[in-house]
């Protein structure tokens, strides 16, 4: 088993003993997580293996029935997702999640408002020039500041993809959380996709947990993998050390 050891102090978030139940299913058991800022860490595992139990536990969406969440040092465990938002977390979910009725520009700029400090709620958004000036700048991030009058439902599965990454941009994260962002995508979008996910890690200063499964983008994105399987991490390391140990590889490398 490959196991990665980091410097305790360079510690952005973790978690200890994790536990979540469902009846007599058990679906994290006794995770210790351990993630330094600026990182980009890969979660892989077969089906089942309780990847998106574990991201939603992180996030607030699930309660966890065990263990401690500690976030720059502050215990999250069991807070709201939108409190655990305002600290600085964001993730975008591997169903798309945008506002169908508007466009591009203003389903960023609704994300970018809901951190702006505004006195009079009244005010009309033209008049919001920072909110604005952050919706161009997220546009231009993510690539799409040609589709930015586009309404959401006329994108390419791609560009919503895109688009729901700048939504969670747009609410200034230090920590990204992707749920499977390459799904559905033509081999062509994904390969954008991965260079995007490295763009915006470097240009925002951000720290970025993926769960993905196409194994090629794990491995050109990721400067660490955690592998879980049954709800245990069953290895952590570097993709070169991950593609090199023999149980992970007969796993879930075949051909990679």
């Amino acid at each position: 088993m490959v196991t990665n050891q980091t410097n305790g102090e360079d510690l952005f978030l973790t978690t200890r003993g994790l536990v979540k139940t469902f009846g007599a299913l058990i679906s994290v058991d006794k995770i210790d997580f351990a993630l330094p800022r600026y990182e980009i860490r890969a979660v892989i595992g077969p089906n089942g293996a309780g990847k998106t139990t574990f991201f939603n536990l992180l996030t607030g969406h699930l309660k966890p029935s065990d263990g401690q969440i500690l976030f720059r040092g502050e215990d999250i465990t069991g807070l709201s997702p939108d409190r655990i938002s305002h600290k600085g977390m964001a993730m975008s979910f591997q169903i798309v999640n945008i506002f169908p009725n508007f466009s591009a520009f203003e389903n960023i700029r609704i994300a970018a408002q809901s951190r702006s400090k505004v006195s009079n709620p009244f005010k009309h958004i033209s008049s919001l020039d920072a909110v604005n000036d952050r919706a161009n700048s997220v546009l231009q991030l993510v690539g799409m500041e040609e589709k930015a009058d586009v309404k959401a439902p006329n994108l390419s599965h791609g560009e919503q993809r895109h688009l729901e990454i700048g939504i969670a941009l747009a609410t200034n994260p230090i920590l990204l959380l992707l749920d499977e962002p390459t799904a559905g995508m033509s081999p062509a979008e994904t390969a954008q996709t991965a260079r995007l996910i490295s763009r915006i890690s470097k240009k925002e200063g951000l720290t970025i947990i993926i769960v993905e499964h196409d194994m090629n983008v794990v491995m050109e994105v990721a400067d660490t993998i955690t592998v879980l399987n049954e709800g245990r991490i069953v290895a952590e390391g570097t993709p070169a050390e991950i593609r090199n140990d023999d149980e992970v590889k007969r796993a879930y490398l075949k051909g990679v």
